[in-house]
C-alpha cells in the first residue's frame, strides 16, 4: 500500500491503549462493554472507524496535560470519534461511511481530458477528492485511489487537428501540466493514473459481454447501450427516461440517426477519416472508445465490481456517472458504487467557470505568489464542498489573511521554544483539545470544513491571547506547533508551492490608463462614478475585480488615480 507521510511523520495512524482511570475510565469500559454487545446486532457496521486512541505513558486522561506534539500526525487523539457521515448522491442524504474490505476503501475519481489546461473550476474537484482522502487517512483507513486520465476524447482530436500535432503528444504534455499543477496545489498523489488508450483490451472486453447480454446493439462498426434494458437508469440523477432530451448525451445528436432509441448511448465510435491516427482494429470493430465506457473499465479492473466512493463534480452525474453505472452493472450483476461524493462548481461573477463559456482561469493565470497558491487551497477546503464557490480577489484576500496568521502563531511559539526565557505554563490543554474535538466532529459531519476550522481557530485565539499576555510557556507552545501540524495534515496548508515567488519579492510597474484595454478603463471609469456618487459598495467590488486581474488602484490626493501590476 502507498505510504503518505506529512511533516515528517506517516499520515497512517497507530492504535494506542490508554488505562481506565476515574470517571473517564468508567465511561470508557461502559463503551467497551457497548461495542462488544454492537457485534451480535446487525447495526454493529456503523461503528467501524470508532475506536480508542490514547497515549501509552502514565495513564494520561483526555483532558489531563500532556505533550501533543508526541500525537502529531497520527490520527485520532483518543476517546470515540462520532462515525464519519457523507452525503451520498445516490441517496440524497448524509449517511454512516462503511467500507466493504475495512480499513481498506476502494475510492475512484474523475480526473481531466488531458487535452487544455485544467482551470482552478477543475481543480476544486481535485482538492474535494484530496480532503477526503486525507480525512479517510487521518481515521486509520488504507485509501486506494484510482484516477484515470482520458487521452482519447472528441476534443482531443479537434485539438490535434487545430495544433498538427499526434495525441501522444498533445495529451503527454497537458497531462505534466495537469501533474505540476496537482504539486502547486499540494494534492496528495492517487495510486495509479491509468489512460483510457492503455486499456483498450477492457473496454472491448466489457462492450462484448454486454452486446451477449443484450444490453448493447452494433451498428455498423460502432456499438450503443440500450438504455431500457437497465431498468434502473436514472435513480442517480433522479431523471425519468421519458423526459431525457435528445442529445444530452455524448456527442450530442451526432449520432441519432444511427440508434435504436433516442435515449441510449455510444459505447463504441466506427472509424472517421477526422479522426485520423485515432483508431483501434479491434473484434468488436474498427474505432475507438466512447467516454462513459473509459472509466467503468479502468474502475473495475483496479477496484473491483463495486467500489466504497465515487467522485467528481455535480456536472458528471448525468449523463456520465449515470451512464457508468448502467453499463457497470448490467456486466457484474452487482452494485456499482456504494457511495457517490459531488462537488460543487466554482463560479467567477455568479457564472460557472468552464472552458465552453471561455471564462475560465488557470492556476498560473490567478496566481504569482506561494501565497495566492495556497490561499486558493485554504479558500476551497474551508468551503462547503457541496455548495458553489464563488471566485473573486476578496475571498482570496480573506484566505491569505488566515494563513498569514496561522503562519504567524507558529513562527511565534518556535520563538518561545528556542527562547532562552520561560513563561508560567499556561492551561491551554483543554481548549486544545476541545478544538480538536470540534474539528474532528465536523469532518466527520460530511467533511464541514467551516465547522472544522472555527473549531481550530479556538485554539488560534487562545494561543493569540496567551502570547500577548505572556503566559504562553515552552509546553504549550510544544503542544499548539503540535496540534496545528495534524490539523494541516488534513488541511495541508503549510507547504512552499514550487515556481512561485515570495510574497516579500512581488515587484509592482505603474501603468497609464492608456496601457489598459478598454475593458479594463471602462471599469475605472465606473468606479470613478461611483466613489462621486458614495456608490461606495459598487465601487469596492469594481476594485476587487480589478485586483483578481491584478491591478491594484491607489487613489492619491487631488482626485489622482494611481494603477499598479504586480509582477
Amino acid at each position: 500500500n502507498t505510504e503518505y507521510r506529512m511533516n515528517g511523520f506517516p499520515l497512517q495512524p497507530q492504535r494506542r491503549w490508554r488505562p481506565f482511570s476515574g470517571r473517564k475510565g468508567l465511561i470508557c469500559l461502559l463503551s467497551l462493554c457497548l461495542a462488544w454487545c454492537a457485534v451480535f446486532f446487525p447495526y454493529s457496521r456503523k461503528l467501524q472507524g470508532s475506536s480508542v486512541r490514547s497515549g501509552s505513558e502514565g495513564g494520561a486522561t483526555r483532558h489531563a496535560n500532556r505533550n501533543i506534539r508526541s500525537y502529531a500526525s497520527v490520527g485520532q487523539v483518543g476517546g470515540f470519534l462520532s462515525p464519519l457521515r457523507l452525503y451520498n448522491t445516490a441517496k440524497r442524504e448524509k449517511e454512516p461511511f462503511e467500507p466493504i474490505s475495512p480499513p481498506r476503501v476502494t475510492f475512484y475519481s474523475c480526473g481531466p481530458t488531458v487535452y487544455d489546461y485544467a482551470h482552478i473550476g477543475n481543480f476544486r474537484a481535485f482538492l474535494t477528492y484530496d480532503l477526503l482522502k486525507r480525512w479517510l487517512l487521518y481515521l486509520g483507513y488504507d485509501v486506494d485511489h484510482i484516477c484515470n486520465l482520458t487521452d482519447v476524447d472528441d476534443k482531443i482530436i479537434e485539438r490535434m487537428q487545430r495544433d498538427g500535432v499526434t495525441r501522444k503528444d498533445l495529451t503527454d504534455k497537458y497531462s505534466d501540466l495537469f501533474f505540476k499543477d496537482l504539486s502547486s496545489l499540494n494534492i496528495l498523489p492517487a495510486k495509479q493514473y491509468p489512460k483510457a488508450t492503455e486499456h483498450i483490451d477492457e473496454i472491448v472486453t466489457m462492450i462484448q459481454t454486454l452486446i451477449e447480454k443484450g444490453n448493447a446493439y452494433r451498428v455498423g462498426d460502432s456499438v450503443y447501450f440500450k438504455t431500457r434494458s437497465f431498468e434502473s437508469y436514472g435513480e442517480l440523477s433522479g431523471k425519468v427516461l421519458e423526459t431525457i432530451q435528445e442529445g444530452q448525451g455524448e456527442g450530442g445528436n451526432k449520432f441519432s440517426g444511427e440508434k435504436e432509441d433516442s435515449k441510449d448511448f455510444v459505447l463504441w465510435k466506427a472509424y472517421k477519416e477526422e479522426d485520423g491516427e485515432v483508431v483501434w482494429d479491434t473484434p468488436i470493430g474498427r474505432g475507438r472508445p466512447g467516454w462513459h465506457i473509459e472509466c467503468s473499465a479502468m474502475a473495475q479492473k483496479y477496484l473491483g465490481d463495486t467500489l466504497d466512493i465515487h467522485a467528481g463534480g455535480v456536472d458528471l452525474v448525468f449523463p456520465h456517472h449515470e451512464n457508468e453505472i448502467a453499463q457497470t452493472e448490467a456486466v457484474t450483476g452487482k452494485p456499482f458504487c456504494n457511495c457517490w461524493i459531488h462537488n460543487g462548481f466554482v463560479n467567477i461573477d455568479n457564472e460557472k467557470m468552464s472552458k465552453s463559456l471561455g471564462n475560465f482561469k488557470t492556476i498560473n493565470q490567478c496566481f504569482k505568489t506561494k501565497l495566492d497558491v495556497r490561499a486558493f487551497r485554504w479558500l476551497v477546503m474551508s468551503s462547503q464542498y457541496r455548495s458553489p464557490l464563488n471566485f473573486d480577489a476578496q475571498q482570496l484576500s480573506n484566505a491569505k489573511k488566515s494563513i498569514v496568521r496561522i503562519d504567524k502563531l507558529k513562527a511565534d511559539c518556535e520563538n518561545i521554544i528556542e527562547s532562552e526565557e520561560s513563561s508560567p505554563p499556561m492551561d491551554i490543554e483543554k481548549v486544545i483539545s476541545n478544538g480538536l474535538d470540534a474539528f474532528e466532529a465536523g469532518m466527520n459531519d460530511d467533511l464541514n470544513t467551516p465547522r472544522a476550522i472555527a473549531g481550530v481557530f479556538q485554539i488560534v485565539k487562545a494561543a493569540e491571547q496567551g502570547i500577548k499576555k505572556g503566559k504562553l510557556d515552552k509546553e504549550s507552545a510544544q503542544n499548539i506547533i503540535a496540534c496545528l501540524d495534524k490539523v494541516d495534515s488534513v488541511l495541508g496548508i503549510s507547504y512552499n508551492p514550487e515556481g512561485f515567488i515570495d510574497e516579500s519579492k512581488k515587484e509592482e510597474e505603474i501603468l497609464e490608463l492608456n496601457d489598459l484595454s478598454d475593458s479594463l478603463q471602462n471599469l475605472i471609469a465606473k468606479r470613478q462614478i461611483a466613489k462621486k456618487e458614495k456608490n461606495w459598495a459598487e465601487a469596492d467590488a469594481i476594485r476587487d475585480t480589478l485586483q483578481s486581474e491584478g491591478l491594484v488602484l491607489v487613489d492619491k490626493a487631488g482626485g489622482k488615480l494611481e494603477i499598479k501590476r504586480t509582477v
